[in-house]
């Protein structure tokens, strides 16, 4: 979701900018059943584009629930970076007193 957060993709242009960093090697045919799952869930929309490289190309973008969901996910993985980097030492308050992960359930 990231990567749609402010550029629209096509499959593969999608794949080659998650494998960029060489820490994820993906396929496009491991990223389409996510891309279609976001898509029913108004996350993302898709639109058919002419290419003159060859057959039109569909490409991806986040719909404005698919930002928001985006950013209260990035809220919440921070937290839980941040608790999992707290040092536990007897007698320390931890830096995220009083506030709480979110469970979600799918």
């Amino acid at each position: 979701m990231g990567v749609l957060y402010n550029a629209r993709h096509y499959g593969y242009s999608l794949v080659r900018a998650l494998s960029e960093s060489g820490s994820i090697s993906l396929k496009e045919g491991t990223v389409y059943p996510i891309l279609a799952r976001l898509d029913r869930d108004g996350l993302v929309r898709s639109e058919w584009v002419e290419s003159d490289q060859g057959p039109p190309r569909r490409y991806y973008a986040l719909t404005l629930s698919g930002r928001e969901l985006f950013d209260e996910l990035s809220q919440e993985l921070a937290l839980l970076v941040s608790m999992v980097k707290q040092r536990w030492d007897a007698g320390d308050e931890p830096a995220h007193e009083g506030k709480k992960l979110a469970v979600r359930k799918a």
